[in-house]
């Protein structure tokens, strides 16, 4: 065997080996992950992946650069329908390949939306003050000035710092903002941009209340919801478009279904006033931050909306349901749990538990990652930094998809406490409880799915030869 054969085989191991570990003998707990169905994993490696379909509105109608992108261009349509459908929205921009983007391009289509009536000759002003959610206090990072934020908000002259302001928090509990300070907060700086959302997610955000704020101002703000965390629960959790948002950004990998990428979705249809920032925001996500727009993961994207709008109340009802079990499990056995007890500790998918009684937070993540369960540290909102985390975040997400119910993570919390709290071996114990869980639900049933599996595999393999009989092989097992 030659080097390069030696190389190869060996990554083919590993791979394979990480692959069963991840997929049959761990419960993935971290809310930023889940695993695409099957028939979105082949969607992302069929033909589109290698290819092209750069496209931009021309004198009132849409131009493709490329040839042979008919297909694409129908699957981009596609999946823009369903996605208003999912959200109930007039716009959609799908270029962006990760949450991070789409909201890069939506600070960029601001910045070039408040400047459209500038006089000839002056330079693009930044926006003059932006309300987020500070990042130890749970905010997501890429609506931070040294985030995607960077460099569009005009600098503060007294601290020399960007003229960032955070949501006010209530002190006896801050995962939710104080709107009475909020208000104050908004009518003395008037922000051009507030931007709701988190990365460490349990309650609702107060859209409404500020949409009733910003109303009455003129020129009133953009508000802005980062949905990365829970653009999967749409609805269920919160529908920021019903309460006044005007644009949502998001990943579609975390609660949502698809492959790792990005949207944009707007209410901002004639009438609105913005109609002119969501033709800026089209023209930020391409020619401005995209060329190629990672057309494999597109085609998975719309498979996976076709699932998410198939079995969206079923799972986004399962979802809430297991992270209340969840958490009241693990309170019960004496891990301190984050949130509200009356509020059931959470209202989306996450549950943060504070361990620093039992050790760094860094050190149990190790602990529990070691025990087949895995999870990420958190700092909370009265540590130093990050690197001084008492808290673990985690989300139900993954595993509600691969049918855990109530009782299955409430014996969940049995482990996880025995492992934190008394230090104790649970690996064996995890492994058996994920055999139960292999099947991936909120999908066409495995069956049926191996049957459309097999004629994809077959239309990306050689014509002759022993590789096309696997996806015969893979056909007869349905």
């Amino acid at each position: 065997m030659s080097d390069f054969q030696k190389k190869i085989d060996k990554l083919v191991t590993r791979t394979v080996e990480n692959n069963r570990w991840r997929q049959r003998e761990c419960i993935n707990l971290i809310p930023s992950e889940s695993s695409p169905s099957l028939l979105v994993k082949l969607c992302e490696i069929s033909d589109p992946v290698g290819r092209y379909a750069e496209h931009r509105t021309m004198k009132g109608r849409e131009v493709y650069f490329y040839q042979a992108t008919d297909f694409i261009r129908d699957v981009e349509e596609e999946l823009r329908i369903e996605m208003q459908q999912y959200f109930g929205c007039t716009n959609i921009e799908l270029r962006p390949v990760s949450g991070n983007m789409a909201n890069e391009v939506v600070f960029k289509g601001i910045v070039k939306f408040i400047n459209r009536e500038k006089p000839a000759g002056q330079p693009l002003r930044k926006m003059r003050a932006v309300i987020n959610n500070d990042l130890n206090k749970g905010g997501h990072l890429s609506a931070q000035p040294m985030g995607a934020l960077f460099n569009f908000v005009a600098d503060n002259l007294e601290t020399g710092k960007e003229n960032v302001y955070h949501f006010p928090v209530l002190k006896d509990n801050p995962y939710r903002a104080d709107t009475a300070k909020l208000g104050d907060l908004i009518e003395s700086i008037k922000p051009e941009l507030i931007i709701f959302g988190k990365s460490m997610f349990l309650y609702r955000e107060p859209v409404k209340f500020v949409s009733e704020i910003a109303g009455k101002m003129n020129p009133r703000p953009v508000l802005m919801f980062d949905m990365a965390h829970v653009l999967g629960l749409y609805g269920a959790f919160q529908a920021p478009f019903s309460e006044g948002a005007d644009v949502i950004t998001g990943s579609t990998h975390k609660t949502f279904f698809g492959p790792q990428r990005g949207v944009v979705a707007g209410n901002m249809a004639a009438g609105t006033g913005f109609e002119k920032l969501w033709i800026e925001i089209k023209s930020r996500a391409f020619p401005g931050s995209t060329s190629n727009h990672h057309l494999g993961t597109l085609l998975g994207l719309l498979m996976a909306s076709y699932e998410m709008n198939q079995f969206k109340q079923e799972y986004q009802t399962q979802v809430i349901k297991n992270a209340r079990a969840f958490a009241k499990a693990l309170n019960s056995r004496g891990i301190v749990v984050e949130g509200d007890a009356k509020d059931g500790f959470t209202e989306t998918h996450q549950v943060l538990i504070r361990v620093s009684k039992y050790g760094h937070g860094e050190d149990i993540a190790r602990r529990l990652e070691d025990n087949n369960i895995i999870t990420n540290y958190q700092a909370l909102p009265d540590d130093d930094s990050f690197i001084d985390s008492s808290g673990i975040r985690m989300g139900v997400q993954e595993m509600t998809r691969f049918g855990m119910k109530e009782a299955d993570f409430e014996q969940l919390a049995e482990y996880l406490s025995e492992c934190v709290i008394s230090n104790k071996a649970v690996k064996d114990k995890v492994k058996q409880l994920r055999q139960r869980f292999l099947t991936m639900q909120y999908c066409l049933p495995e069956k049926e799915s191996l049957s459309l599996a097999a004629r994809v595999l077959a239309s990306i393999l050689p014509a002759d030869g022993y590789l096309n009989k696997f996806a015969d092989n893979l056909k007869s097992l349905s």
